[in-house]
């Protein structure tokens, strides 16, 4: 388990270099196929909501104004006048915030507890897409998505072909069509064939690049060139194809459609922006006015209030009874 508030360590690949059917280096060197896509839990919601919300000019304007009135002989207003409406716009963006990733974990949760058929021996062996790791040869059927980015193997298609849809990955409604290599196609869906498939595949580190794939596969003593159309992206759908064997290349935040989501961020909007200006020149215009005022002050101290000092002296404090 990883302790919040650290980084994972990431180590830049060059290439990688994968055997099908041997997942065993994926827990050393590989990303599993977990997704998330949340942006807080129980342990960090509450101090990096704040961090964010303080980010606002207008929030952290008025928790500055607290501070000072905090300090009694400076201010003469009471602090609950600042804390309520403070506390309460926090409050209610922190629950808004807090339902928007509620929905994100939820989302997570039914992405990664779906299920799909991989090759174990010479039997399919069903497991949850968070358990899928590179170097597993799994199954797709007809209106399945893809469970991770995978080099196809064989297909229903007697030429290994494989009609997609892409509109959760780049939203184009039009199938596409996909191709396993000549010579891994006649494979088709014999397990004995697939169970012994020992094929060694090397390719480009993970990127963000949907349009490109360059790698080779060996296999039999030979080598043959892989590129973008020998490979299905997570997010795509199997359509018009009865089934599909693949090799999974990249698992979880590695693959190509998680390397475009990017990480829920801070938005600012324009009404955000317009407001921290606005927050700025008030500042700037009591902070010019205030030292205006104390600059006067000294000076009327310096020259005139010291002629005054016999008949109310600065020093001291005087108590009259109200008796």
């Amino acid at each position: 388990m990883r302790i919040p508030f650290t980084k994972k360590k990431v180590v830049e690949e060059e290439s990688r270099k994968i055997k099908a059917n041997d997942p065993s280096l994926d827990t050393t060197q590989y990303a599993g196929n977990e997704i998330t896509t949340s942006k807080y839990n129980i342990i960090t919601f509450l101090p990096k909501n704040l961090f964010e919300q303080f980010r606002r000019l207008a929030n952290a304007y008025f928790l500055f104004l607290l501070c000072l009135q905090l300090i009694p002989q400076i201010s003469s207003l009471a602090p609950i006048t600042t804390i309520l409406p403070l506390v309460f716009v926090l409050a209610l963006t922190a629950i808004k915030d807090a339902s928007d990733d509620i929905a994100r974990h939820r989302s997570d949760r039914e992405v990664n507890n779906r299920e799909t058929k991989t090759v174990v021996g010479k039997e399919f062996v069903t497991k949850k897409w968070k358990d899928v790791k590179v170097g597993d040869m799994i199954q797709l059927t007809n209106n399945e998505f893809v469970t991770a980015d995978v080099v196809i193997i064989s297909s229903s298609d007697e030429n290994g072909l494989c009609f997609i849809e892409t509109a959760e990955l780049d939203g184009e409604t039009n199938l596409k069509v996909r191709q396993a290599l000549e010579e891994t196609c006649k494979i088709g869906e014999d397990l004995n064939e697939l169970s012994s498939f020992d094929a060694e595949i090397e390719y480009e580190a993970p990127n963000n690049n949907l349009g490109r794939f360059e790698g080779n596969l060996t296999w039999k003593g030979k080598t043959y060139p892989l590129k973008n159309d020998n490979v299905l992206l997570r997010g795509t759908r199997l359509r018009n194809t009865q089934w599909a064997f693949g090799i999974v290349c990249y698992a979880g935040s590695d693959t190509k459609l998680m390397k475009n989501s990017g990480k829920a961020t801070f938005k600012r909007t324009q009404i955000d922006r317009l407001l921290n200006r606005l927050i700025l020149g008030i500042f700037c215009f009591l902070l010019v006015m205030c030292t205006i005022m104390t600059i006067c002050s000294g000076l009327w101290e310096s020259f005139v209030g010291y002629d005054f000092r016999s008949y109310l002296p600065w020093e001291t404090f005087l108590f009259i009874d109200s008796r």
